[in-house]
């Protein structure tokens, strides 16, 4: 390790002191020179979310063709996706995002991926948090490297919205972790039939104790629904084993339901110190082979109006603030006999901030008909993820060539973008 970097790290710890977040986490923070430092953003979408049915091609024939039942329909009709240019639209769901579309802070880079395709959650999550595609014996995550070549100059810190550091930060540099509530799905006592009954005729009321408890059950019994829905029983499995399955793709991130107030907390750490210059989200449920249209209907308008929080609170940074939201791969381009879709390769990036050239679909668009598509299944990598973020890490983040081999060692750009003003 360089001696500045260990300087940088040694009068972090000590010159930083404990300040509290939320209801129940700490933060090392501390005083910096700078109030212009640059922040980035990583929403981390666990499961594989379809980023044909977010970022609609509804100018796409086969598109139609291929989702005869979950297709979102053209724009101006019932439900229909919201037009973004003509030929792409957005997930009517995620409506809170239109007026960043407008004000052009607001991009998406489609045919975006990994290119080495893995159809495996964790393999898959693997290669975009160590940014080493087809190395699987990377021991730390990009994020750690990028931060500690921030350190190099600086004094910096990454921040992690969950209990345990995910691969995407794990390495020689310290993060913090931004404590969530407790997972919403576990087990508690009024999930007892017999409990269940009494705390109900105790709170039937119409008082405000009564209300509280009535709407909290009614919350609850949503999300065990929705896992119920995503995950029944099929080709000899078990809900349960699907469910377990589904939380091991997870890896420990929350579902959406929590992401709003996650944001709200985000935003307040990102204006608190200019040194909180990274920070990791992750967010899990959409690995939607089964009912995907009653899925995302659930689950995008919490994921808008998460990123619409985060957006609002961090107006006084937002110009030197970038957002990337990103998942594992994409889905499928014909659906299923499930009325979802299965794994696939490519995906639509999407990135947020002040700076961003938005009001733009991004990437080397080769459509859906057979001959373009993937082992004739799936959209076609066209970006490798690592040229969006190359382009962030340079442009944003003021990072030279050196640094960025060291953050994406073995990574050669082919398909730059500039989507940055």
């Amino acid at each position: 390790m360089k001696r500045r970097k260990l300087l940088s790290i040694a009068s972090l710890a000590t010159a930083g002191m404990l300040t509290p977040i939320g209801w129940n986490s700490w933060v090392a923070t501390g005083k910096t020179k700078s109030a212009k430092a640059k922040r980035l953003v990583v929403v981390f979408l666990r499961g594989g979310i379809d980023g044909l049915n977010v970022v609609i091609p509804h100018q796409e024939a086969d598109y139609y063709q291929a989702r005869p039942t979950i297709a979102i329909p053209y724009p101006q009709e019932e439900n229909g996706a919201l037009d973004l240019d003509g030929f792409f639209g957005l997930h009517p769901q995620l409506k809170d995002l239109m007026p960043l579309w407008q004000d052009r802070n607001l991009a998406f880079i489609h045919g975006s991926g990994s290119p080495i395709v893995e159809r495996s959650h964790f393999q898959a999550q693997d290669y975009l948090e160590n940014g080493t595609p087809g190395i699987k014996s990377t021991r730390d995550g990009w994020m750690n490297r990028l931060l500690g070549e921030l350190c190099l100059d600086h004094q910096a810190l990454a921040i992690n919205v969950g209990n345990t550091t995910p691969y995407i930060l794990k390495g020689d540099m310290p993060s913090a972790n931004l404590k969530p509530g407790i997972n919403s799905t576990a087990a508690i006592a009024t999930d007892n039939p017999l409990i269940d009954q009494a705390f109900s005729y105790l709170y039937s009321g119409t008082d405000d104790l009564s209300k509280a408890y009535q709407d909290g059950q009614a919350s609850r019994q949503l999300i065990i629904k929705e896992l119920g829905e995503q995950y029944p029983a099929r080709e000899g499995r078990g809900a349960a084993a699907l469910r377990e399955e589904m939380i091991a793709a997870a890896r420990g991130a929350r579902n959406v339901n929590a992401f709003v107030d996650d944001a709200g907390e985000v935003a307040k750490l990102l204006l608190s110190d200019p040194k909180n210059q990274l920070v990791f989200m992750d967010v899990s449920g959409w690995d939607t082979h089964i009912n995907q249209a009653n899925i995302l209907n659930r689950l995008l308008p919490s994921l808008g109006q998460g990123l619409a929080t985060l957006v609002e609170g961090i107006k006084p940074i937002f110009a030197d603030t970038v957002i990337v939201v990103m998942s594992e791969f994409g889905r499928t381009v014909k659906e299923n006999g499930n009325k979802g879709t299965d794994h696939g390769s490519a995906n639509a990036m999407w990135v947020l901030g002040g700076a961003i050239a938005g009001g733009k679909v991004y990437g080397n668009w080769q459509g859906l008909n057979r001959a373009s598509l993937y082992q004739n299944r799936d959209l076609a990598v066209t970006t490798d993820f690592r040229d969006v973020l190359d382009h962030i890490l340079q442009a944003h983040l003021s990072m030279d060539a050196n640094s960025l081999k060291r953050v994406f060692p073995n990574y050669h750009p082919t398909n730059r973008i500039d989507f940055l003003t």
